[in-house]
């Protein structure tokens, strides 16, 4: 596998929504291999929780893939037995950058499509872009729902759970474990992922449970890595519940700066990106933060053959179990792999785009379809049966999880 890696100084399966490429050309780089852009972070406080991982395991999936190794039905050799070549880019510096790297990519690398983005603000920037260029884009992790809401795309995907998903399935928790609630609070980072995530976290506790009075909303900017004055505001009033979609090293930080505060000593922390901290803070996760994992993944994963051959081979690579960053992206790669191999084509040649763009269409309007009838059909309520209902648990403090027993333990 060859990796071209791009970091300047500056630069610090579920499918839903979108469009993709319409060219009338095969779909494949001129020598004769797959050139596939990956963007994630490599620099900042997001690389080690987030960035990384994700990169890591797109590395692992994409040598897996060109060697062949990959369980069935992925066995078949890099995308429909063509090589896959990889550009990867630092997500860090902004939407502007993003904008600019994006461009690079699809104009002067030549990429035959493009996975990533973590950053809500990211993919919000890139979407129209992509349109413009007629460039393939998978977002593999960004959750803000205004993505597809705001705007139509013919060549955009994305392969995760929205942020509504997330908070919906946590206030469903809430309920079932804590039905006498009488009061919440939210810290969420100031920008679209987290003004969404508390909207539709608040929107919901005010169905799911009318008795409980939002006491105070906290939005700090993204990054701000010091959160004195908001842990503060929040201490003051005392909720019996405290929600944040914090991510990356802000939600790190929430929690060492917020278990010294006391935050976690009297009350409930939903933390819906926490499952990134398994295993970084396993000695600093306080006891009974309620941890999501953004759908099934990492810990909250089925148990089947891809998923143990991702967790070996994973652990074995890096010293460190996968967690949902990873698992995002290989789930992005491989539903390309999967949408391009359903075209059609004989083995070793890449399908036309618009055969690719039917597949992935194909899916997710059926996607679509099935979600609309269910939500249609009992709207908040219903949220029981989302993905995130296995993917939330209490944690302990020193605790590993079992990737299928869906209970977190405390180490003998």
């Amino acid at each position: 596998m060859k990796i071209i890696k791009r970091t300047g100084w500056f630069a610090g399966v579920i499918l839903v929504i979108a469009g993709l490429l319409c060219a009338p050309s095969a779909w494949a780089a001129e020598n004769g291999k797959l050139r596939l852009g990956i963007v994630t972070f490599l620099s900042g406080p997001a690389s080690g929780p987030f960035g990384v991982p994700a990169e890591n395991a797109a590395k692992l999936t994409i040598a897996a893939l060109n060697a062949g190794k990959m369980p069935a039905p992925y066995a078949m050799k890099g995308i429909n037995g063509v090589e896959i070549e990889t550009v990867v880019v630092d997500e860090a510096g902004g939407a502007t950058k993003q904008v600019e790297e994006f461009r690079n990519l699809v104009e002067r690398q030549k990429v035959d499509a493009v996975i990533g983005y973590i950053s809500s603000g990211d993919c919000l920037a890139v979407a129209p872009v992509a349109e413009e260029l007629k460039a393939l884009t998978v977002f593999f992790d960004c959750g803000t729902p205004r993505i597809f809401e705001d705007a139509s795309y013919k060549y955009v995907f994305r392969t995760g759970p929205i942020a509504t998903t997330d908070n919906i399935g946590a206030a469903r928790y809430i309920l079932d474990t804590s039905p006498n609630t009488k009061s919440f609070a939210g810290i969420n980072q100031n920008y679209a992922w987290g003004q969404d995530s508390w909207n539709d976290f608040k929107a919901a506790m005010q169905v799911l449970l009318p008795q409980a009075q939002v006491k105070t909303e906290q939005f700090p900017k993204l990054g701000a890595g010091q959160y004195g004055a908001e842990l503060s505001a929040i201490l003051v009033e005392n909720p019996d519940i405290v929600h944040s979609s914090f991510w990356g090293g802000d939600m790190e930080a929430l929690v060492l700066q917020g278990a010294a505060r006391g935050l976690f000593d009297k009350r409930s922390v939903v933390l819906t990106c926490g499952e990134t901290g398994m295993f970084r803070l396993a000695e600093q996760m306080p006891e009974g933060a309620i941890i999501g994992g953004r759908g099934p993944y990492g810990v909250f994963a089925p148990d089947n053959p891809l998923n143990a051959w991702f967790r070996k081979e994973y652990q074995a690579a890096y010293n460190t179990p996968p967690t949902y960053p990873s698992y995002k992206i290989v789930q992005a790669i491989l539903g390309l792999k999967n949408a391009a191999e359903k075209a059609g084509s004989a083995p070793g040649k890449l399908p036309d785009t618009d055969a690719i763009i039917a597949k992935f269409r194909d899916r997710a309007s059926r996607h679509r379809a099935d979600w609309w009838r269910w939500a249609s059909a009992r709207p908040i309520r219903r949220c029981r049966a989302s993905p995130m209902a296995p993917s939330i648990a209490r944690a302990r403090t020193r605790h590993r999880r079992s990737s299928t027993s869906g209970v977190i333990r405390r180490n003998a």
